[in-house]
C-alpha cells in the first residue's frame, strides 16, 4: 500500500499535497471551502481521515466531476459560489482561474457602468459601508502629534 502513495495529487488543474487529509486537501483548491469539502466527502463516501495521497484515480475523477457539476450530485444551491449568474442566470460553482476571471469581469462591469461599488473600487476606498474616518488611510499618517518638553 505504501507504493500507491502519491505526494502530489492533481485535482482540477491544481496540485494538492498528498500528505493532507482529504477534507483539508480539497480546501487548497480556490473556490472550495471546508463546508463544500465536507459535503464532497459525504456525497462520494470518502473517508475524511484518509490522506489524499492514497485515493485512487477513479475517486479523483469523481471529485473532479463533482467540482465541474455539483448540482448533478445534489449539492444544495446555497453552497455554490455563483448563484444566479449575471450572464446566464444559472447557479454555478467556479474554481481556480474561472473564478478569478469572472470576479475581474464583474469588477470591470461595475466600473464601466459607474455604479457606486465600481467607483469605490476604482478609487480604492471601502465598498461595503465601512467607516473611513479612522481606517483605510494609505498615505501619510494624520493625527495629533504630541509635543515634547
Amino acid at each position: 500500500m505504501e507504493d500507491d502513495f502519491k505526494h502530489l495529487v492533481r485535482i482540477s488543474r491544481k496540485d494538492v499535497d498528498g500528505n493532507k487529509k482529504i477534507e483539508q486537501a480539497l480546501t487548497e483548491i480556490k473556490g472550495v471551502g471546508l463546508s463544500l469539502s465536507r459535503s464532497i466527502c459525504l456525497t462520494l463516501g470518502l473517508n475524511t481521515e484518509e490522506k489524499i495521497g492514497y485515493t485512487s484515480e477513479e475517486e479523483i475523477l469523481k471529485i473532479e466531476e463533482l467540482l465541474e457539476n455539483p448540482q448533478k450530485f445534489d449539492i444544495p444551491s446555497w453552497m455554490l459560489n455563483r448563484r444566479n449568474d449575471y450572464t446566464t442566470g444559472d447557479d454555478l460553482h467556479l474554481i481556480e482561474s474561472d473564478l478569478d476571471m469572472t470576479l475581474r469581469d464583474d469588477l470591470n462591469r461595475m466600473k464601466k457602468t459607474r455604479s457606486y461599488k465600481g467607483r469605490r473600487h476604482e478609487v480604492g476606498l471601502p465598498v461595503r459601508g465601512q467607516r473611513t474616518k479612522s481606517t483605510f488611510r494609505h498615505s501619510s499618517t494624520v493625527g495629533v502629534s504630541r509635543s515634547r518638553r
